[in-house]
């Protein structure tokens, strides 16, 4: 594992507290008996932590991507599995949602505004 932090592992970091976060949440804000709210925040929460681990292992584009299609879900997600009554877990998965897909696109923009690196 990488020892050495950089300012890029932040957004790791930030992703990572998110997901757990977001899994804490069915039991933090009283919804853990409200399916499919609290499966959508369990697994949410365990992928978008998943990879944010991996990414701070070892980074790769697609750990971004897919992180970015991960917040992207959690903000859509009252919307398509209907439970956007509830305005409590509404606003949490769409403030968490739009906070991931955020810095994953700041991430690949960075990585894709970066010069190029030449080696001697």
């Amino acid at each position: 594992m990488n020892t050495v932090w950089k300012k890029d592992m932040i957004a790791d970091v930030v992703n990572l507290v998110i997901g757990l976060g977001l899994f804490v949440s069915p039991w933090a804000l009283g919804f853990a008996a409200e399916s499919p709210t609290n499966w959508n925040a369990w697994l949410s929460g365990i992928l978008i932590a998943a990879l944010a681990v991996a990414a701070l292992a070892v980074f790769a584009e697609w750990q971004e991507w897919l992180t970015l299609a991960a917040g992207v879900w959690v903000a859509l997600s009252p919307w398509v599995v209907q439970f956007s009554a509830n305005q409590t877990t509404t606003t949490l998965h769409v403030i968490a949602g739009i906070v991931v897909a955020a810095v994953a696109a700041l991430r690949l923009w960075y990585l894709h505004q970066s010069p190029p690196r030449v080696t001697v």
